[in-house]
């Protein structure tokens, strides 16, 4: 499955963002669907996971309740809805698909990565 995100941009602390995340090559139901991020300097970061039909999902831990991962399965889309974004958010945020639903909060589990789109956050 290829994976294409959008949705990026330069925003103001406190201000949202919806990222999304195309799928094409194959269904994406077939997929649990993860956001990762990373800053400059910094290590990959789990953000959150979806399972297949969106029944279940995990986050982080200190981005719960700011960060939202849902699906579409007939547009074949994921999106992070980002809410109150702070200047520690700011990353490329990319899009990871794996045909399992564990392990899903390790980020080299993931088989299949899109090319990410930026967020910054202006303070």
């Amino acid at each position: 499955v290829d994976l294409v995100e959008s949705g990026g941009g330069l925003v103001q602390a406190g201000s949202s963002l919806r990222l999304s995340c195309a799928a094409s090559g194959d269904t994406i139901s077939n997929y649990a669907l993860a956001w990762i991020r990373q800053a400059p300097g910094k290590e990959r970061e789990f953000v959150g996971a979806i399972n297949w039909n969106g029944a279940d999902t995990v986050y982080e831990d200190s981005l719960e309740g700011r960060f939202t991962i849902s699906r579409d399965n007939a547009k074949n889309m994921g999106y992070l809805q980002m809410n109150n974004l702070k200047p520690e958010d700011a990353a490329v945020y990319r899009c990871a698909a794996k045909m399992s639903y564990s392990n899903v909060d390790k980020t080299f589990a993931y088989g299949y990565w899109g090319q990410g789109t930026q967020v910054t956050v202006s303070s």
